[in-house]
Formats: structure tokens, sequence, C-alpha cells
């Protein structure tokens, strides 16, 4: 049977961690046939999220918790991505902005004919609701910028729900600089420039207010990873 390591990345979430691992083990129990390890990311939490977490551990034997003290993102999926011995690696935000219905797809293209599975808000066919007009063409335009300067065939590089066939990633995660926001980027484009399969999955989003992404500090650090690969290359998986 296939392992699935379902990574939760969280920063201060303590409110919110017990209802996403509560619809989450739901939504497997009744509707994966794979064998499902959740693992929770403390990426440097000073609330209670710790205390939270362990909890969790205690209540469902498939659940893990990893603190990594320095902050990041990418930096969290690069510490638990690299340490799986699960046949798949996937994440998804705590707020579960995207739908679970589209979980079992992506983790039918993993066992298919794809290295990589992404979801998309920006298909034809993805519902999206709640989002404001700034953060609809933050994103459009960011999607828009990369093709311009590299022509990838990916439709939506920061939607929070990807996955991964465990050996794909950990033939990329050591070439990616980035441990942050761009971290997302930078692997999608490294990924296609090597040659992997890319699959598109149309997802239904429900966007979150609360979320507390900075979008101007992020975009400038957007801004920077896509200069940095333009211009000093993006490398290749040998």
């Amino acid at each position: 049977m296939v392992n699935v390591d379902i990574v939760i990345p969280v920063l201060n979430e303590q409110e919110a961690l017990p209802v996403c691992i509560a619809r989450l083990q739901n939504y497997i129990s009744e509707n994966i046939d794979q064998k499902c390890n959740i693992i929770i990311a403390d990426n440097g939490s000073n609330d209670d999220t710790p205390k939270v977490s362990k909890h969790l551990v205690s209540e469902y034997e498939n659940i893990k918790y990893i603190r990594i003290p320095e902050r990041g993102r990418g930096l969290a999926l690069k510490t638990v991505w690299s340490k799986s011995e699960s046949d798949i690696v996937c994440y998804m935000d705590v707020d579960l902005s995207t739908d679970l219905k589209a979980l079992p797809i992506l983790v039918d293209r993993l066992e298919s004919n794809y290295d990589i599975a992404i979801g998309s808000r920006l298909s034809k066919t993805s519902k999206v609701s709640n989002r404001s007009f700034q953060r609809e063409l933050t994103s459009r335009g960011y999607n828009f910028l990369l093709k311009i300067f590299f022509f990838n065939k990916f439709h939506d590089a920061q939607c929070g729900f990807k996955g991964l066939r465990t050996s794909t990633a950990k033939k990329i995660l050591p070439l990616i600089k980035d441990n942050k926001w761009f971290f997302d980027t930078e692997l999608l484009l490294i990924a296609e420039k090597s040659g992997f399969e890319i699959a598109n999955i149309p997802v239904q989003w429900t966007d979150d207010k609360d979320s507390r992404v900075n979008v101007v500090k992020t975009i400038i650090e957007d801004l920077k990873g896509i200069f940095r690969l333009r211009f000093l290359g993006i490398p290749k998986v040998k």
C-alpha cells in the first residue's frame, strides 16, 4: 500500500489547528484508501501551538509533530520532506482553503504518470470564493509575470496545495535556495526545467480573510527570487 505524508506547516495556529486536524482526519478515514500520516510542521510558534500539537499526537496515532525553530514555510517543508520515508509527500495550508475533494485526485495523479501535482485556482474549472480583488489581481499578475520570464506550463505557483513523489522531492530539494514563500515557485521551475511531469488540478478554493501573510513583503521577496533565477539561471536535476 502507498504511504502518504501530509504536512501542515503552522505558525501560531493554536486555534485553527484542532479544527483542521479534525476535518482532515474525518475526510481521510472516509475517502482515502492509502495510508496517510499527518505531520504538523511547527515553524517557530510562540503561542500554545506546541501544546495543542502534542495533545493531537496523543489523540491520533497517525499524527506526528516536528518543531523547526527557524521560521519559513519552505524550510519547514524541506526539513520534513527530506526525512520522509513515505512514497508521496504533500502539503496543505492549515485553513484548508483547498476543498479536500482534491486530495484523492492529487494522490491518484502521483500514483499514475506524474511526478508532481499542484492545485490550481486559475484553471477554467476552478472555483474561488471569498477572495478580494487585490488578492486575485496579485495572484494572476504574479503567474503572468512568471510566464513572461520563464514560459512555464504550470498554472498556479502559489496555491497552498501540492504533492510530489518522495523520490522526486529528494532530487529537487537540495537545489532550492529559498526557505520562505518563493520556495513553491522555485521548486516548480526547477522541476519543469529538469523534465518532471507536473499535473495541474483545478480546485475549489475558499480564501481565508484572516490570513496573516504580509502581501507586500511577500511580493518583494518573490520578485527577488524571480530575478535571481532569471539572471543567474535555474538549476537542473542531473
